[in-house]
């Protein structure tokens, strides 16, 4: 089975301690990879000790920044794949601080890919970036040779990482697949505010018996992806030579209405309710429109294929939160 190649692998996982990371982590460590995690655990980014409760005995974890010269200069050495999640990823927080987004997202990737020019040549890394890089769509679905027109800095910064990690695959050989996420809900993601991810803030709102608030006319389509489906695939881009250097959409090619995927939650929840309410001027400046993600190429390079549904990805969602409300609320 190809998934068995990660057995005794040593893994570095930035931002492990995230949503995306610690879900990460604990396949990779059911696989039999070699688990090593690097977090900063900034306040209200998501880092949480829980997330990773089950296999904390089995993996390495290091509190330090990515923006840590000295720091990833030692962390690289001697890993056969490097994850690179760590990074700011709000959109709002952005339009009031841009800062964060140029010293983590930028910064913290250079010092990344230069560590591993230097001190491990042969290491791989995935990276994952974001829908938003497309900013508004001219056709649906949208694929990899869409025009980049981000409308925020968040965006405009994993962007610009995205080019640094496509430089340092072309000119240095640092082997690297780029991926572009789409909305990604599920288990471990923090749901304290709503800084990151409608999607699961969505379920927060409703498992609390409050009221949902959907912008516009609801009708703005988008792709939610459970966090278990983006994993695997995360994971078999590390495995294939074929994704190497190549950049791709990983999402979901069935579209849902925002009042669509408020109403699903509230069904399957049991709990909340929804109403209309005008963008804010901050969601309004950066709200691209309609998005879907084109995912033929990720699907013909890794044979991969989105398998949990949106109602069963929000039964399970919600199951995680009620029952460890206590560590995430």
């Amino acid at each position: 089975m190809v998934l068995k190649k990660f057995t005794g692998k040593k893994v570095l996982i930035t931002g492990g301690l995230g949503f995306i990371g610690s879900n990460l982590a604990i396949q990779l460590n059911k696989l039999g990879a070699d688990v090593n995690i690097m977090d900063a655990m900034i306040s209200d980014y998501g880092g949480n000790f829980f997330n990773i409760e089950n296999i904390k005995d089995d993996i390495s974890v290091n509190i330090s920044d990515i923006r840590d010269r000295n720091s990833i200069n030692i962390l690289v050495r001697d890993m056969d794949f490097i994850f690179h999640l760590a990074g700011q990823s709000s959109h709002i927080l952005s339009l009031t601080d841009p800062y964060p987004d140029i010293d983590i997202n930028i910064t913290g990737t250079v010092n990344l890919v230069e560590a591993c020019r230097k001190y491990n040549p042969d290491v791989k890394i995935i990276y994952t970036g974001t829908r938003g890089q497309y900013g508004p769509t001219q056709k649906l679905p949208v694929s990899e040779d869409a025009p980049t027109n981000p409308k925020g800095i968040y965006e405009i910064s994993t962007l610009t990482a995205e080019k640094i990690m496509k430089v340092y695959n072309d000119t240095h050989n640092i082997r690297t697949v780029m991926l572009r996420l789409t909305n990604i809900f599920g288990p471990r993601a923090q749901m304290k505010h709503s800084k990151y991810g409608v999607a699961n803030w969505f379920i927060r709102l409703a498992l609390d018996n409050e009221t949902i608030k959907v912008f516009g006319d609801g009708s703005i389509l988008r792709d939610f992806l459970y966090i278990d489906d983006c994993i695997e695939a995360i994971i078999l881009s590390a495995l294939s030579d074929e994704a190497d250097g190549e950049i791709m959409n990983l999402g979901k090619d069935e579209p849902v209405p925002f009042l669509e995927y408020a109403r699903k939650v509230i069904e399957i929840t049991g709990s909340g309710k929804w109403k209309f309410a005008p963008f804010t001027p901050e969601r309004k400046a950066q709200e691209p429109g309609d998005f879907y993600s084109d995912i033929t190429k990720i699907k013909n390079i890794l044979g991969w294929q989105p398998k949990i549904s949106i109602e069963d990805g929000i039964d399970m969602t919600s199951r995680y939160y009620k029952k460890y409300k206590k560590y995430y609320w």
